[in-house]
């Protein structure tokens, strides 16, 4: 499991389920609307730890309390993210976009960091990788089948 510490920007509502235009429009979307709210809202903290199950986001309004009482997580099931990248200008904006899990809606949730977020974009590919991996040896297993 990898650990990230970001700022939690927000999340919009998407027309598809992947791509890198997809990506920047709702980037774009985010940034002029928190232009408008940063002095009086500034963006919370937030842990994002990947995993081969998913994505666990942990956002917290002080980062520094000690009480957690005030945090929020939220997991998003490797199988319902559909896609991920930083800004391809500005690799401290990181986005990734996931499906509702009961309706055909999609979601892109944006986050910016103080370094590259590139090592996040990896992470989150490598937890694709080692699921499919998982996936595929599961439902589809390569044991010999010897027939009689």
């Amino acid at each position: 499991m990898d650990r990230y510490r970001l700022k939690f920007l927000g999340s919009v509502q998407v027309p598809y389920h992947k791509g890198n235009d997809v990506l920047c429009a709702a980037m774009q979307k985010i940034a002029n609307n928190r232009q408008m709210t940063v002095k009086f809202n500034p963006p919370s903290f937030c842990i994002l730890e990947i995993s081969v199950k998913g994505i666990k986001l942990a956002v917290q309004e002080d980062y520094y309390a000690c009480d957690r009482s005030n945090e929020c997580s939220h997991f998003f099931q490797l199988k319902n993210v559909s896609f991920c990248g930083y800004h391809p200008k500005n690799s401290k904006y990181f986005g990734f976009i996931s499906k509702h899990p009961a309706d055909q809606r999609f979601a892109c949730h944006v986050f910016v960091s103080e370094n590259s977020t590139k090592p996040l974009a990896e992470s989150v590919g490598k937890a694709f990788q080692l699921y499919y991996k998982e996936f595929v040896e599961f439902s589809c297993p390569t044991e010999d089948i010897y027939l009689e």
